[in-house]
């Protein structure tokens, strides 16, 4: 049995430090406080303090934290020493109790942990890998409206195929896409909730092999839909309408289209408050638009050439400061999501802006003779194949330059340029 010291008092024990080395350093002082044989209070160099009862414990010496001072008082900290002293007399294992009892509230926990409680902790670690704060918000919105009203309470260990079933019937035939893409949201946040001990059965929510069983395949009865382009023979008389138009929106539109760029890389996002293109991203000189990596869909720099066209329209344009907006809205502010399509309602067309890239690429594949690559980079396109990703890294900017003039051509007159004494030089080709 440990040796029976003497009891010191409150004041005593306030005034006890930490140890020190005969060659003067610090270290952690245990002073035995009496009262109960084996009850000591360790003092740190930092001055923290706390409750350690030593004993034995089937032959083997044990410290047993009993709490820091002075939350724990002198008298408390006898009164836990005895009731411990007496706990293994009486054959218990105080340890294995206080751990038995924190495993108990773990598997208590684990057992309470509902969808709604799972989702979010999933995607606050999933948004670190999103690219742009839209992903997050559409993740919510998706499993709030769809997952949640019948999901949100229930226990992640009890959700099962019934429950998913109760999401999905409602929208699987009227809404594939949006309900496959909550399928594959709720199978990722069930199969996180296995890997953290939240669940131990199968995941209701997997497709292959399980739900493929229930429903039938989305890309079966998923109705396909494109981004409304115009038709290529159109593009002139749509630009000779566009050209009457004032206004910023008509500009930015133009802009869009002779550079073949997508909504947000022109305009920007008023949602997530991203602005579009700035005066300090264009090169006047050479005559080159330079689009930021946070603002490209591919994550990295986009150079594009401006033609003559593109040139003349900035030059038409109010310059301002470096950083202010080439195409602001109408309070000369990041403009409205529908900035563009409610111009193209105004003119009658049933397309989307984002469609003129469809034009693009079908003008440059029908019309014209240059490789495939260099309408892919002007679109910046990202493409795995080691071909193209060459391709990528030299840019082909002179010879885009040269397509992108071709475009520009096609949109305003509909045909190819004429060399001196008027022969025909068909599109993407020299001269022969």
């Amino acid at each position: 049995m440990p040796k029976k010291a003497r009891e010191l008092s409150a004041t005593e024990v306030r005034r006890l430090t930490h140890a020190v080395s005969q060659d003067g350093k610090p270290y952690n002082g245990l002073h035995p406080v009496g009262g109960v044989a084996g009850l000591l209070l360790q003092v740190t160099p930092s001055g923290a303090k706390s409750w350690i009862y030593r004993t034995r414990i089937a032959g083997k010496r044990r410290n047993i934290g009993l709490g820091a001072f002075p939350d724990v008082t002198l008298a408390q900290a006898r009164e836990k020493a005895r009731e411990t002293r007496d706990k293994i007399t009486a054959g218990i294992d105080p340890v294995e109790e206080k751990q038995a009892a924190r495993r108990a509230l773990k598997a208590a926990r684990l057992s309470t942990v509902t969808f709604a409680d799972a989702m979010d902790e999933y995607i606050e670690m999933k948004a670190q890998e999103f690219k742009n704060p839209r992903q997050r918000q559409q993740w919510e919105n998706s499993l709030n409206t769809y997952a949640v009203p019948h999901l949100g309470t229930i226990p992640v260990r009890e959700i099962s195929l019934p429950h998913i079933k109760a999401v999905l019937d409602p929208i699987w035939q009227e809404k594939t896409e949006t309900a496959n893409r909550v399928r594959a949201r709720i199978e990722n946040i069930l199969g996180w909730c296995a890997v953290h001990g939240y669940r131990s059965n199968e995941n209701p929510a997997k497709w292959q092999g399980y739900l493929d069983e229930v429903y039938p395949s989305p890309e079966k009865i998923k109705k396909k839909s494109h981004y409304t382009a115009l038709p290529v023979d159109q593009m002139p008389d749509f630009m000779k309408a566009l050209k009457k138009r004032t206004g910023t929106a008509a500009r930015a539109l133009e802009f869009l289209i002779l550079t073949a760029a997508r909504t947000n890389e022109v305009i920007g996002d008023k949602r997530i408050k991203k602005a579009g293109v700035t005066w300090q991203e264009i090169d006047l000189n050479r005559k080159v638009w330079t689009v930021p990596a946070d603002r490209m869909k591919s994550g990295k720099e986009h150079r594009v050439p401006l033609t003559n066209a593109a040139m003349d329209l900035l030059k038409g344009m109010e310059q301002g400061k470096p950083d202010d907006l080439i195409f602001p809205g109408p309070k000369g502010d990041i403009p409205s999501n529908n900035f563009l399509s409610a111009l193209l309602k105004r003119m009658d067309q049933p397309v989307t802006a984002h469609g003129f890239r469809s034009t693009f690429k079908d003008w440059a594949r029908e019309h014209t003779a240059y490789a495939d690559e260099v309408s892919e980079l002007a679109l910046a396109h990202v493409n795995s194949d080691a071909t193209r990703a060459a391709y990528a890294r030299s840019e082909l900017i002179d010879k885009r330059r040269l397509l992108m003039a071709d475009w520009e051509q096609y949109c305003y007159h509909g045909k190819a340029k004429k060399e001196e004494g008027g022969k025909v030089v068909a599109i993407g080709q020299k001269g022969g």
